[in-house]
């Protein structure tokens, strides 16, 4: 080892120095410098002490296996961990032939390559060029890793290798086909080797690894990395600790029907005992009765706004009310089937929440209404299917009457401007507010899933078909659900976002 210098000016450190020992001695600030001050042979030494540094659960496990699952929550050091052992690999020396294989090549490319803990980072020493047109990094040693997309398996068919490190399992869109096609590809050698760097998500193919024979797993919680900062750890679990979504992201669990932003214990627990739904019916498709449409209000003033349709509904139906401005709603007190209901909660504010449908599919239509409290209530699922633009922007207004509301929030990603044009052409009185979803269904769900367990949410009787589809949401992945998209859930999402950002509720870019 070459000589050593100390951060402090005309301070040389002894030749038989133990370099490991002396930096873990240092403070976290004087160890910062003093790393930054290495040449490159002191630098390559200590990064080769990885060991001494690893925390629990990062370090490769003894024995002959065949696949390491490192699940651990987020920030916990996974990709560190992964690029670390393929060090351990590439330093050994050989043409070895790597897959790296992300949930998408951009990932793959962004964290395991170009990332903060990626391998031209971490196996700087070693690495010859990267050509990220080829795909491939190669290092001095004649060892080669080509990166792949766990979202496209044919382009794993074909390729062989020596090890393949996988990151973020339960991200992977095609996770068992590509896992398969993977393993036909690691044949190379006489101890081919896989790592899977994953935070749970979805159980099936994840379960399945980890109970197969040949395969070890560690473990380890977010709150284990000594090295994250302590005010992002601190609010992150405040705001999370105790969830599901925390102890999934977290604490690395592995959750009954994990991955899924819904349970049925999550949707039973905002169930409310005696639903609003009983003055409206039993909610649903087709439950509605056709109202006519009201023609606008030759009173009203030239430029002014019109007053909010009067709906014309029977006993069964909810007579609106208006109140400072805003609509305020109060079931029908009236007996029904021999039980007289002598209360019911009066909404600040009740809004009908629509995703088109594509073609002739399902429009998602979805009332809600906010309490006095801030919380919200899904009053119904009023969804139609097979319907002619006509015949779904009458649905929405009919739901509109029969809540009292004129208040219409709709995603315009399908449609556009031509989606407003329809809605005013079946009621001009109609408030809409056109929204465009930039992030993926999943995504804008979350913080909904979260108001849920949270108990800021009501679910006013059983909506079934919603409720299928809340159980297919995927958190970090996709749709396993009914159908061929969550049309109702996207629906009724939309309107809880809307409902909670009108409180002043925090949430995300949709």
């Amino acid at each position: 080892m070459t000589a050593i210098f100390d951060p402090r000016p005309d301070r040389r450190l002894p030749r038989d120095l133990d370099l490991v020992r002396f930096v873990r001695g240092l403070s976290p600030a004087k160890r910062r410098r003093f790393v930054a001050a290495l040449g490159p042979e002191d630098a390559a030494a200590l990064n080769r002490a990885w060991r001494e540094w690893a925390h629990r659960g990062q370090v490769a496990p003894d024995g002959d296996w065949s696949v390491w699952v490192l699940k651990a929550g987020r920030g916990f050091g996974k990709t560190l961990a992964g690029a670390q052992w393929l060090v351990e690999r590439i330093a050994a020396g050989g043409p070895i032939h790597i897959a790296l294989v992300g949930a998408s090549l951009e990932d793959a490319r962004r964290v395991m390559v170009e990332g903060r803990s990626g391998l031209l980072d971490v196996a700087a020493p070693w690495v010859d060029r990267w050509e990220p047109s080829l795909r491939r990094l190669t290092f001095t040693t004649g060892a080669e890793a080509t990166i792949f997309s766990g979202a496209s398996p044919d382009i794993l068919r074909g390729p062989e290798h020596h090890l393949a490190w996988c990151d973020e399992l339960a991200k992977w869109e095609r996770a068992q086909d590509s896992w398969d096609m993977l393993q036909f590809g690691l044949r190379l050698g006489d101890r081919p080797q896989a790592l899977v760097t994953t935070t749970p998500g979805r159980a099936a193919l994840l379960g399945a690894l980890i109970d197969a024979p040949g395969t070890v797993m560690t473990e380890g919680r977010t709150r284990d990395n000594p090295h994250l900062s302590a005010g992002w750890r601190a609010r992150i679990v405040a705001q999370y600790a105790g969830t599901r979504l925390g102890r999934q992201e977290l604490d690395g669990e592995i959750l009954p029907g994990a991955g899924a932003l819904w349970t049925p214990e999550v949707i039973e627990a905002c169930r409310v005992a005696r639903p609003l739904q009983a003055a409206l019916g039993e909610g649903g498709e087709g439950t509605l009765r056709p109202i006519a449409p009201v023609p606008p209000d030759p009173s009203s003033r030239a430029g002014g706004s019109p007053e909010p349709r009067k709906a014309s509904v029977d006993a069964a139906g909810l007579p609106p009310a208006r109140e400072h401005g805003r609509s305020a709603h109060t079931p029908d007190l009236r007996p029904r089937n021999g039980v007289k209901r002598t209360s019911g909660p009066i909404f600040a504010r009740t809004l009908v929440a629509v995703d088109p449908p594509a073609k002739d599919g399902t429009c998602g239509i979805v009332a809600v209404a906010r309490d006095g409290e801030g919380v919200v209530h899904i009053l119904a699922d009023h969804s139609v299917t097979g319907r002619s633009p006509d015949g779904w922007a009458r649905a929405v207004a009919d739901a509109c009457a029969l809540h009292g509301t004129d208040e219409v929030v709709v995603e315009t990603n399908q449609g556009g401007r031509m989606v407003k044009t329809i809605l005013l052409a079946a009621d001009p009185r109609l408030r809409i507010r056109p929204v465009t979803a930039v992030l993926g269904k999943t995504v804008r769900a979350e913080p909904v899933a979260q108001a849920f367990e949270a108990g800021r949410v009501r679910l006013h009787g059983r909506m079934p078909e919603l409720e299928a589809q809340l159980l297919g949401l995927i958190a970090g992945g996709g749709y396993e659900g009914p159908g061929g998209s969550p049309d109702r859930a996207d629906a009724m999402v939309w309107g809880v976002t809307e409902a909670m950002r009108a409180v002043g509720a925090r949430v995300r870019g949709m």
